[in-house]
């Protein structure tokens, strides 16, 4: 049984912009507006889902999906690092996000680690292969852990991959193993 996993990581928001670490804050507007621009190109699916962070519902909402909000999709957990910028952050504490980038098992913000949220990722993606084609609003942070775990690559990748607002991640199961699949032009 194929599973079809399209993964939209949501719109801009003004921490996307800003280089913070996001919290529960909503779409700009031009970001809103481009995504619903979307709606029509977007592949056929037989369920939608979503984070279950606001910027993850808006973009649903602004793509026309009627989507269900679920954990497994939501962003990594950034803990004391929510809404305040990576630049800052490093400027105060260099050794905590040298720590961060360079160690997958680090957490020195006191919330989830690169390698815990791609575990976390991994188990929702291998429970996620149920048949059929879903599209999932996720988040940057989720999309290269999903990418990681299809591919058996190792945590220290995630630096890596690179994911920006409205990025398309599209991965295929076939029942036995995750595939990562190139998109044609014509999808983005």
């Amino acid at each position: 049984m194929t599973t079809r996993l399209t993964l939209l990581c949501h719109a801009a928001t003004a921490a996307t912009r800003a280089g913070r670490f996001p919290m529960d804050e909503e779409l700009e507007t031009a970001a809103e507006t481009l995504a619903a621009t979307l709606a029509g190109r977007l592949p056929r699916a037989d369920r939608a889902l979503s984070g279950q962070e606001r910027r993850t519902r808006q973009t649903a909402a602004a793509l026309g999906l009627d989507a269900e909000a679920i954990a497994g999709l939501d962003d990594c957990d950034f803990g004391l690092w929510r809404g305040r910028s990576i630049a800052g952050i490093a400027a105060e504490t260099p050794a905590a996000v040298a720590a961060w980038l360079g160690d997958p098992d680090d957490a020195p913000h006191g919330g989830e680690s690169v390698s815990a949220l791609i575990r976390r990722v991994g188990a929702w993606l291998d429970a996620a292969c149920t048949g059929g084609s879903v599209i999932a609003v996720t988040h940057p942070a989720v999309a290269r852990a999903a990418a990681l775990h299809a591919l058996g690559a190792p945590a220290a990748c995630f630096w890596r991959l690179d994911a920006g607002p409205l990025s398309v991640t599209d991965l295929r199961h076939d029942g036995r193993r995750w595939t990562l699949r190139a998109l044609p032009l014509a999808l983005l």
